[in-house]
C-alpha cells in the first residue's frame, strides 16, 4: 500500500466513525455499526492468517466463540470481573492456539482446510454439550461489561469502545505489515520453500500469527458476548466461519481496507435481504462466485490496481 493510498484510507476511516454519530442515528444504526467493527477487526485478524500469510481457516469462529464462552462463563458461574475474564479468555485461546498450530499449519490445501474445519466442529460440539455451563443449544445470558463499579452501557459507549479497538487493530495490522516481519508473512503466501531459503523460520512465523489471529477473534468474541448479553454456540458456528472468510475474499485478500469493506458489506447484506426467505444464504453463494470471477483480488486491491494503471 503506497502513503498516498495509506493517508487517504486513514483519512477516510477517521472521517466516517467521527461523522457517525452526528448523523444522530437510532438504536438500530448503532447496533449495525457495531456489529460491522466487531466482524472487522475479527476479518481484519484472518486476513493476516489467510490473505498475507496464505494459511486458511475454515474454523475461525470456533475461537471466537471460545473467547464470548470463557467471558460468558467466568463471570456469570463463577462472578469474575469481565476485564480478567476477557483476559483469560484470550490467554486460554493462545495456549489452544499455540499447542495445535504446529501439526495444522503443517498440512497444505485441502488438508489444512479440513483439519481447520475440524477444529471449529470440535468447539461447537463442546459448546452444545456443555449444558451445565453453556446452556446447550438454548444459549445462555452474559452480564453487562463493567470495571469496578462502571458498567459499559448505552450505544454511544460500545460505539466509542469498538471503535478504539478498530483503530488499534488497524494501526497495529499496518505497522506489523509494513515491517520485515510483514514481508515475511508475505514471502511465505509466495512460497514456503523460497521463504525457507531466504532464512526465514517459516513454522515459527505461521504458529506467531495463527495465535495473533485466534487472540483477536477470542477478544472480539468476548466484547461480542457482552455487547449482546445472551450468547449461542451458533456464535462458533461453522456458518459464521464461511461467513468471516467470504468477507476475506469479497474486501480483498492482504488488504486492511479490504477486510473493513468485506466485513460491512457483509454485516449489512441480511438486513436488506430480511424479506427474501433464504437469500441470504443465496446472496453470499453469488456474491463469493462473482467475486472469485471478476474480482479474484477481492474488490478493494482490484479498485486500487486500476486507479495505479490509469495514473500516467
Amino acid at each position: 500500500m503506497s502513503g498516498k493510498t495509506s493517508s487517504f484510507g486513514w483519512l477516510l476511516l477517521l472521517a466516517m466513525l467521527a461523522v457517525f454519530p452526528l448523523l444522530s442515528p437510532g438504536a438500530f444504526a448503532y447496533d449495525l455499526a457495531i456489529r460491522c467493527m466487531i466482524n472487522a477487526v475479527i476479518v481484519i485478524g484472518l486476513n493476516l492468517l489467510f490473505g498475507y500469510t496464505g494459511q486458511i481457516s475454515l474454523g475461525h469462529a470456533g475461537f471466537v466463540g471460545l473467547g464470548a464462552y470463557m467471558s460468558a462463563i467466568l463471570t456469570a458461574r463463577f462472578g469474575w470481573s469481565p476485564v480478567f475474564a476477557l483476559l483469560a479468555g484470550a490467554f486460554t485461546t493462545a495456549l489452544l492456539a499455540f499447542v495445535i498450530a504446529r501439526p495444522i499449519l503443517a498440512l497444505k490445501g485441502h488438508h489444512l482446510a479440513m483439519a481447520t474445519l475440524g477444529l471449529g466442529i470440535i468447539i461447537t460440539i463442546i459448546l452444545n454439550n456443555e449444558m451445565e455451563y453453556t446452556g446447550g443449544s438454548d444459549g445462555m445470558s452474559v452480564p453487562a461489561f463493567s470495571v469496578g463499579y462502571w458498567t459499559l452501557s448505552g450505544d454511544r459507549g460500545w460505539y466509542l469502545l469498538l471503535s478504539v479497538c478498530l483503530v488499534a487493530t488497524v494501526i497495529g495490522t499496518l505497522n506489523l505489515v509494513s515491517s520485515p516481519a510483514g514481508r515475511a508473512l508475505q514471502a511465505i503466501h509466495g512460497s514456503e520453500i523460497a521463504a525457507r531459503v531466504a532464512g526465514i523460520d517459516v513454522t515459527g512465523i505461521k504458529v506467531k500469527i495463527f495465535v495473533l489471529s485466534a487472540v483477536i477473534a477470542s477478544v472480539m468474541g468476548s466484547l461480542e458476548a457482552h455487547y449482546l448479553e445472551f450468547i449461542t454456540p451458533e456464535t462458533a458456528g461453522f456458518g459464521r466461519s464461511i461467513t468471516l472468510m467470504t468477507m476475506v475474499v469479497v474486501g480483498g485478500m492482504s488488504s486492511v481496507g479490504g477486510s473493513i469493506v468485506g466485513a460491512v458489506l457483509l454485516t449489512l447484506l441480511p438486513q436488506a435481504l430480511t424479506a427474501l426467505e433464504g437469500g441470504e444464504t443465496i446472496a453470499f453463494g453469488l456474491i463469493l462466485v462473482i467475486t472469485m470471477i471478476f474480482l479474484p483480488n477481492g474488490l478493494i486491491p482490484t479498485i486500487r490496481d486500476r486507479f495505479a494503471r490509469q495514473r500516467p
